[in-house]
């Protein structure tokens, strides 16, 4: 829901978007994979994938790094052609890699290697999921076409954290 509703953010500020699909060995890649074409055929963007071979597999719960790489994955596909990588890191979590300080410390990265060149954008880094759940309604960003089971299976399993908070989402 959060990447949807980034790429409605952005495209609705008039910026030209395309889409980075990675698969980690997160168990849920399929669908995830799934989603991502299907949004980005709903809104008419092109999507790249990329693919971590020899990866060990992630099931639920924290992945140490994760964000940290998705956004490095950006940058080498990047290839210095972009002014802005966007993530959906929003606030209302522990996890240090949704924080600001993570993401200072990623921009200075990111300065190091081009310059200053490439910017990190975080439009709901403020944002509660609440927020963004909203923002999403109000926009009718196609949140049903997202993915947000970490075990990966057909249908959601309803006990890991993701599916948790989408219940209380759509409980509101």
């Amino acid at each position: 829901m959060d990447s949807a509703a980034c790429l409605d953010f952005y495209l609705q500020g008039g910026f030209v978007v395309s889409g980075l699909f990675v698969d980690y060995g997160q168990a849920a890649r399929i669908q995830e994979r799934r989603s991502a074409s299907n949004i980005a055929n709903h809104y008419g963007i092109e999507l790249h994938s990329l693919s971590m071979d020899g990866a060990s597999g992630y099931s639920s719960g924290l992945v140490i790094g994760r964000n940290a790489f998705l956004l490095f994955a950006a940058l080498m596909e990047s290839n210095l052609a972009l002014d802005l990588i966007v993530t959906g890191v929003h606030a209302g979590t522990q996890y240090y890699d949704c924080s600001g300080s993570f993401i200072n410390a990623m921009q200075a990265i990111f300065d190091g290697y081009t310059g200053g060149r490439i910017r990190i954008g975080t439009p709901f880094l403020e944002w509660s999921k609440f927020d963004i759940f909203d923002y999403s309604q109000n926009r009718k960003v196609p949140i049903s076409m997202t993915y947000s089971c970490e075990a990966g299976g057909e249908t959601p399993c309803g006990r890991c954290l993701s599916c948790r908070d989408t219940e209380v989402l759509r409980a509101r």
